[in-house]
């Protein structure tokens, strides 16, 4: 019978920050700069205690100073420096000192690098945990010409500016490592990151992977991972395909959120978004160009069978993004939940759209017995804020009754709760919808595009039909079985 392995011979394979400094520094190839502001120079120092430094780390740095920060990487627009902005121009500055101060011709088989790093460390109220930007630029080939580059967003959890430092020094010596050795297999890459670190420790929200070693991965595919690993608890990216900071799109925002499965996103998706935009932004408190509209997906959405289904997943992501949507993936099976996490963002008001049958779902108790204040506390937190339901009527299939907030069925203990909030203007009835569409639900569709049924086409947004056929969406594994 097999033995289990122990926790110690679990982490045996794992090469110790030493090892993993030891194995860069004797490469007589791998050759950059340090540039570490905000929490020490904690990455360059375990170079260095490494020994064999020398022929690796061209310069340390660490610009602490503002105004001679400043100096060398110019002034930001909104004044920050723990920002992106703020570490693509350290990485731009750096990368640009290495390639006009180091002769190609005396050196031709080095492979540059610049890492950088601005970060915030916990404040002395404590609270701040603080937040910040990593990042490395490279090449794995001395006659590249572009530069790989991987970017990621840290949030700290410990209470303690020196641990801080620490686990950050870690980081960087993981990423450096990950970067020149496990470039080629960046879902581990990700994991790798966390070597030698407790999760409950720090928290990566944010990571993009570009450059021509990187052409092939997705980065929607890789915030996926952050919240497979258990990294974060929500991710978000853009129509482009890349990934976004979310409390940099949210901060301040005011915001409009659509749950879904979007598999595939239909005509009724698009007429729960527009309808509610409509009415969210003629909202006293809401400014048009301060509003954010997200749709997002919570993970046990994604989850087929036990398990994330990651090409199902993308096909609803490539659908969300050619419409020109933002895209949040979150751990935040209860709505209650995803308000808590837009309000530590932003005090504007917050929208939720949402069908009738959702709308019963959030006044079910079974969602809340693990809270010992029960659905009071929940509610407590989902509409303490200034936030409103716009609810989409339902037409209930054995009836044809079309169902609003005026004849929804709630349980009876929770008629009289429910009546409060409607009364209090927190649900409002979207009632210029369009009764052509009530009938269709994306799981209907679904079935007839992997059935290869006829009519679907007509259920989905214009141009939705012609991208799933042209790339197979829903239906690759159906294809390949046949196959």
């Amino acid at each position: 019978m097999p033995t289990v392995p122990s926790k110690e011979n679990a982490f045996e394979n794992i090469p110790s920050i030493k090892a993993k400094t030891l194995r860069i520094n004797l490469n007589p190839n791998i050759y950059g700069t340090f540039a570490e502001i905000g929490a020490g120079q904690e990455t360059a120092r375990h170079f260095f205690r490494a020994g064999g430094a020398s022929g690796t780390i061209a310069k340390a740095m660490s610009a602490y100073d503002k105004s001679f920060s400043d100096a060398i990487y110019g002034i930001e627009e909104d004044g920050r420096y723990v920002t992106q902005s703020r570490l693509k121009k350290m990485l731009d500055h750096e990368m640009r000192l290495v390639e006009e101060r180091i002769s190609r011709e005396s050196n031709p088989n080095y492979l540059f690098f610049t890492y950088a790093n601005t970060v915030a460390t916990i404040d002395f109220s404590k609270r701040y945990k603080g937040h910040g930007w990593v990042g490395i630029r490279f090449q794995l080939d001395p006659d590249q010409k572009e530069y790989d580059e991987i970017v990621l967003h840290i949030r700290f959890k410990q209470n303690e500016a020196r641990l801080q430092q620490e686990t950050l020094g870690i980081l960087g010596v993981n990423l450096i490592y990950g970067a020149f050795f496990k470039f080629h297999k960046p879902k581990k890459l990700l994991k790798y990151l966390y070597d030698h670190i407790d999760k409950d420790t720090l928290e990566i929200d944010m990571v993009n992977f570009t450059g021509p070693n990187f052409a092939d991965v997705d980065n929607r595919l890789m915030s996926l991972q952050l919240i497979k690993n258990d990294m974060t608890d929500a991710v978000m990216f853009g129509p482009d395909g890349n990934n976004l900071l979310p409390a940099a799109v949210l901060y301040k925002k005011s915001i409009l959120a659509l749950r879904g499965s979007f598999r595939p996103v239909t005509k009724v998706n698009m007429d729960m978004f527009q309808k509610s935009y409509d009415i969210f932004i003629r909202e006293q408190t809401v400014e048009y160009e301060n509003t954010i509209v997200v749709f997002e997906i919570t993970l046990s959405n994604l989850k087929a069978s036990g398990e994330i289904d990651e090409q199902d997943f993308m096909d609803r992501a490539e659908l969300l993004c050619s419409l020109g949507h933002t895209v949040l993936i979150s751990k935040f099976q209860e709505y209650y939940k995803l308000v808590e996490y837009f309000n530590n963002y932003t005090k504007a008001k917050i929208g939720l759209t949402m069908g009738v049958n959702n709308l019963v779902d959030v006044f079910d108790e079974k969602y809340y017995r693990h809270l010992s204040g029960g659905i009071l506390e929940a509610f407590g937190k989902l509409f303490f804020k200034d936030l409103k339901v716009y609810l989409y009527p339902m037409k209930d299939p054995n009836t044809g009754q079309i169902l609003t907030s005026n004849n929804v069925k709630v349980h009876p203990r929770m008629k009289e709760l429910y009546k409060f909030f409607k009364y209090n203007g927190k649900v409002m009835d979207i009632i210029d919808y369009d009764p052509e569409v009530l009938h269709i639900f994306s799981r209907d569709v679904l079935k007839k595009i992997i059935n290869n049924e006829e009519g679907w086409e007509d259920e989905l947004p214009e141009g939705i039909a012609e991208i799933i056929k042209q790339k197979h969406l829903f239906t690759r594994k159906v294809l390949e079985v046949e196959e």
